[in-house]
C-alpha cells in the first residue's frame, strides 16, 4: 500500500519564464529564468519544501517541457504519480515580468485548452483524495472541461473531511464569465472546511470583497476556517469562535506572484502540525513574505528554518 499523502492538490501547471530585468515592460525584457508554476503546483512544492509528502493532480503535454515539469517536481520532492500526459495538447507557458513588484505582468500561453483542463478521475486518485491529510482544490481548475467535474468528484468523495481546502483562486482568463466562476467556485465552498482567497477572489465567490463580510459569508456556508488575504494589510482569519488580523511581515518585494502559493503550502504545514489557526496563519504569512522577496515561485519556496528565523521575535513557530 502507498502511504497516505499529507497534501494532495489539483489544478494547473505551467513552465514559467520570469523576466530577469526588474521594472521594465515585458517587451523590453532580454533574459528569462525558467521554473515551474501554476498555483496548486506551487502549493504542493511549498509544502514539500517544508517536509510534507505532497502530490499534485495535473497534466502536461507529451513534449520536452512536460518532461521538464516532471523532473522539476521530482527534484522538489513532489509525488508525480497523478501528473498525466496529453498526447496532443502542449505543456502551457506563463511569462511574467515584474514591471511593478506588487502587480507583475503575467501572460498565459495555453492554446485553446491545456492538458491540465482535461483530467479524468480515477480510483487511485479518489482514494488519495479521501485519505490525504489535506485536499487542496484550486478554484481555477473548476473551469476545466474535464478537470472541473473531476475536482467536484474528489470533493464529494472526501465528504467534507477535515482540512478540505478550496483556494478561491480566480483567474478571469480561464472563465467564460465572472458569473460562471461565481457559480462553480461558490458551490465548491459548500464542500470545503477551509477557504482561502484575496479580497477580489472573495468578491467573485461570495459577492463581497469586504474582509469581515466575506469571512462571515464563508463561515455561514459551513467553512471552519476562513482566510482573507489583504496584501500589504496582512491577513484576516476567522473561525466560528475567533477572528483576528495578522499584520504583514515587512519585506522588500521583488515579485509577488508566488507569495500566495507559499502561503498556501505553509498553511497546510501548519494545519497538519496541529498548531492554532492564528499560529498557522502567522507562519503562512511569513512564508509568503519570504517568497515575495524573491524572483521565482517554485524555486523560491522557503524552508521551515527560514520561516522560523523570520518569525523568531514573535515566537510563532510551526
Amino acid at each position: 500500500m502507498t502511504p497516505s499523502l499529507d497534501l494532495l492538490t489539483i489544478g494547473r501547471v505551467s513552465v514559467d519564464l520570469y523576466a530577469e530585468q526588474v521594472g521594465v515592460p515585458l517587451a523590453e525584457a532580454r533574459t528569462f529564468a525558467k521554473s515551474i508554476g501554476g498555483s496548486p503546483t506551487n502549493v504542493a512544492v511549498a509544502a514539500a519544501r517544508l517536509g510534507r509528502k505532497s502530490a499534485v493532480i495535473t497534466a502536461v503535454g507529451d513534449d520536452e517541457l512536460g518532461a521538464y515539469v516532471r523532473d522539476a517536481l521530482g527534484g522538489f520532492g513532489v509525488d508525480t504519480r497523478f501528473v498525466g500526459s496529453h498526447p496532443i495538447l502542449q505543456t502551457p507557458l506563463a511569462i511574467a515580468a515584474p514591471v511593478t513588484p506588487d502587480e507583475p505582468t503575467l501572460v498565459f500561453y495555453r492554446e485553446a485548452s491545456a492538458p491540465d483542463e482535461e483530467i479524468e478521475a480515477g480510483e487511485e486518485m479518489l482514494a488519495a483524495a479521501r485519505e490525504a491529510g489535506i485536499l487542496w482544490v484550486a478554484g481555477s481548475c473548476l473551469a476545466g472541461r474535464l478537470t472541473g467535474p473531476t475536482a467536484v468528484t474528489l470533493l464529494e468523495a472526501r465528504a467534507r473531511k477535515r482540512h478540505t481546502v478550496i483556494d478561491l483562486d480566480y483567474r478571469p482568463t480561464f472563465w467564460l464569465s465572472e458569473e460562471a466562476a461565481h457559480r462553480a467556485i461558490g458551490a465548491a465552498i459548500d464542500k470545503a472546511t477551509v477557504a482561502v482567497g484575496n479580497r477580489r477572489e472573495c468578491e467573485v465567490a461570495v459577492g463581497t470583497g469586504d474582509a469581515d463580510a466575506a469571512a462571515d459569508a464563508l463561515l455561514a456556508r459551513g467553512v471552519e476556517l476562513a482566510i482573507v488575504k489583504l496584501g500589504g494589510d496582512g491577513v484576516l482569519y476567522a473561525t466560528p469562535d475567533e477572528r483576528d488580523r495578522i499584520r504583514p511581515v515587512p519585506v522588500e518585494v521583488v515579485c509577488g506572484l508566488g507569495a500566495g502559493d507559499a502561503f498556501g503550502g505553509a498553511l497546510c504545514h501548519g494545519l497538519l502540525t496541529g498548531i492554532t489557526a492564528a499560529e498557522a496563519v502567522r507562519f503562512a504569512n511569513a512564508a509568503g513574505a519570504i517568497t515575495a522577496g524573491r524572483l521565482l515561485c517554485a524555486d523560491a519556496m522557503p524552508t521551515e528554518g527560514e520561516v522560523n528565523e523570520l518569525l523568531e521575535p514573535s515566537g510563532a513557530r510551526a
